[in-house]
């Protein structure tokens, strides 16, 4: 190999190594933003189950509560790009492959493309939010409303209660996969285990499956309610995370499965925090 061969490897490996890093940062910063919207939420839905109803339990509502804050603003444009850069890892992953065993295969790679066409529209929204726009496009609307604006215009499609009803069950089920996979642990093979105490496994652990499986259930009820909202052509039907935490208050079990679904979702806030420390990227 001659020099100048050499040369060229040289600053692609170095290219590469620096790319990796950017990427790490990206990613961290990404978990640390997803983990304060889910803390600020569960925080909401905690005061709705206490009957303090008065704000959204939802991004929205993190968002408004975040500007309230000494440096809000800052905060809201810190928490937006943190987004960017998380979309910009799944990105990579969907480019590249993901940083574990089976991270290049095909369908490893499409999920991490759905993430980043997800977390791109979540930075959007919360980077327009901080630019001032207050409206539903713009972050700061209710999700309940944006559900049911989707969902109407979508009932107005060639077969459009069918593809409503797919899209109810698909969310259903993906609640059902994320609540299970918290259950069984399957985040582990994601972290860093060996650099954790066993003091600080079990914290993550508390974390990881309490805050997975309200997650879980949170979106299995959404689900449930675009289906309804489907089979009964009535697009009102369909819930955003507000509707759909407030809902839980409506069952048997009363205030207090909401009070418990909403401290779990704190705990996926925490537990995002620990990925963003831990997490193998």
């Amino acid at each position: 190999m001659n020099a100048r061969a050499l040369t060229l490897r040289g600053h692609m490996t170095a290219r590469r190594a620096a790319n990796s890093s950017a990427m790490d940062v990206a990613a961290r910063w990404g978990f640390v933003a997803r983990g304060v919207i889910y803390l600020l939420v569960g925080i909401l839905a905690l005061q709705i189950a206490f009957g303090d109803g008065g704000k959204q339990a939802d991004r929205g509502g993190a968002l408004a509560e975040l500007s309230e804050k000494p440096m809000g603003s800052v905060m809201l444009w810190a928490v937006g790009i943190g987004l960017v850069g998380m979309a910009l890892w799944r990105l990579s992953e969907a480019l590249f492959g993901a940083a574990e065993p089976d991270g290049h295969k095909t369908h490893k790679r499409l999920l991490s493309a759905g993430r980043f066409l997800f977390y791109g529209f979540v930075a959007y929204s919360v980077l327009a939010f901080a630019a001032g726009d207050r409206s539903s496009g713009g972050g700061g609307g209710s999700s309940d409303q944006q559900s049911q604006d989707i969902t109407a215009r979508a009932l107005e499609l060639p077969a459009g209660q069918w593809l409503v009803g797919i899209a109810g069950v698909g969310i259903a089920v993906a609640g059902i996969w994320v609540g299970a996979r918290a259950a069984l642990r399957k985040y582990h093979k994601h972290l860093k285990l060996g650099e954790m105490s066993r003091r600080t496994r079990q914290v993550v652990d508390v974390t990881g499956v309490g805050g997975g499986a309200a997650r879980g259930a949170l979106f299995t009820a959404i689900g449930v309610f675009v289906v309804r909202a489907a089979v009964d052509y009535e697009p009102d039907k369909a819930k955003g995370f507000d509707d759909a935490l407030r809902s839980f208050a409506d069952t048997p079990v009363g205030p207090w499965l909401l009070a418990v679904i909403a401290v779990g979702l704190a705990l996926f806030g925490v537990f995002s925090f620990a990925m963003a420390r831990w997490r193998k990227v």
